[in-house]
């Protein structure tokens, strides 16, 4: 797996400019995000660590979710995704956290459709969460790689961003 250089130069070199960590919780991604941090330069000064918690048990028992709401949407909406990341910054002690949950294949509690509900936190507050449908006929690994590559380009404009509000 090879991730876009120039993104995972620009968000190393905007964490240590910054003296800003970051932490990662996934499941639908099952550890590419954390890859892609792993891969940037000088990662052991920013990038604190991750997680993935593929099943809803575990992101229940490791994350804090509410089981009820966890088992209404199979693990998998935008609140979840909310809960993960401030919850993940909480138990690395890390400036930003980035989670993501979702679907890869289409099965019957995705409504046979592949997505992904991923979110940003910044200082134990949620700056951003989207989500990003792909098609159906999308293969496992590619959109596993896709939103990774696509979630690492929201977080630099949400990087950005921040520092144009200090």
């Amino acid at each position: 797996m090879k991730f876009e250089e120039n993104l995972l130069d620009y968000i190393s070199q905007s964490l240590m400019k910054r003296g800003e960590t970051i932490s990662i919780v996934e499941s639908v991604t099952s550890g590419c995000l954390q890859l892609a941090f792993s891969q940037m330069p000088n990662a052991s000064l920013f990038y604190k660590g991750g997680m993935t918690a593929y099943t809803l048990s575990e992101k229940v028992r490791l994350l804090n979710i509410d089981r009820t709401e966890a088992e209404e949407c199979d693990g998998v909406s935008a609140n979840i995704a909310e809960m993960m990341a401030v919850n993940v910054a909480q138990l690395f002690r890390s400036d930003w956290s980035i989670a993501a949950t979702g679907y890869c294949t289409p099965i019957r509690n995705s409504g046979y459709k592949i997505f992904v509900y991923f979110s940003f936190a910044y200082r134990g507050e949620i700056v951003f969460t989207k989500k990003l449908e792909l098609h159906p006929k999308t293969l496992a690994l590619d959109a596993q790689l896709y939103y990774t590559e696509f979630i690492l380009g929201c977080f630099k404009s949400q990087m950005n961003r921040a520092l144009i509000l200090q």
